[in-house]
């Protein structure tokens, strides 16, 4: 027997916002594990600096990734949780062994950019659904993002 979910979002628009949240699971999820693999892997006069900044950036995605697959179930739908399943629908590209530090910046400002397009393409069906909980969210999430992006292209910048 199946629940019925009755929030005041119709059936339809709660799958595919569920869907498009978990597209942003993904993404956010993937970003995640290149921010830490460049925190560990990261060398050079820039060392520590860029060390401790991965280390504040991967904290805080994990923490999203959580706050986002509740939203999808808050949704009525299933998480996406395997490798296999980011990797269909991402559209971060994996860390192919980068080792010099401004590339390893330029790769995690591109992610962080592919977040928030894909955060802000689901606003136009948030907003005709009256999901304001997902509105918020998503809100936040680009907040965030935009101002991480704008900090790595700072230390980008010659």
């Amino acid at each position: 027997m199946s629940t019925v979910i009755n929030i005041g979002i119709n059936q339809a628009d709660r799958v595919e916002i569920a869907n498009g949240l978990n597209n942003l699971l993904a993404d956010t999820y993937s970003l995640y594990l290149k921010t830490h693999s460049f925190h560990w892997n990261v060398t050079g006069p820039m060392f520590n600096t860029l060390h401790l900044m991965f280390e504040t950036q991967y904290t805080e995605l994990a923490t999203a990734v959580d706050v986002i697959a509740e939203r999808v179930r808050a949704l009525g739908e299933r998480a996406l949780g395997s490798y296999s399943a980011y990797a269909k629908v991402t559209g971060i590209k994996e860390d192919n062994g980068v080792t010099d530090a401004n590339q390893m910046l330029q790769e995690l400002l591109e992610g962080q950019e592919v977040v928030i397009r894909r955060a802000r393409a689901l606003y136009p069906l948030v907003n005709q659904a009256d999901d304001e909980a997902t509105a918020d969210l998503l809100t936040q999430r680009i907040q965030l993002h935009e101002k991480t992006a704008w900090m790595l292209r700072s230390m980008l910048a010659k």
